[in-house]
């Protein structure tokens, strides 16, 4: 192991839809479910948000 390994960057996580599972350990599996889920907070928040402006813009209309 060289002295200049841990000056690498790390990389990041991902998770590709359909991915063969079988070869990750129960570790990386659980860093995938915890990306997921973070995933899906995020794009519910977009959602609500967009959804907010929509219905602003609706009303602006009416």
């Amino acid at each position: 192991m060289s002295f200049f390994e841990d000056d690498r960057p790390v990389k990041k996580i991902a998770h590709e839809i359909g991915s063969d599972l079988s070869l990750l350990s129960v570790d990386e599996l659980a860093a995938r479910i915890d990306l997921l889920r973070a995933e899906i907070e995020r794009l519910e928040a977009e959602k609500l948000k967009k959804g907010a402006s929509r219905s602003a813009a609706e009303n602006l209309f009416r």
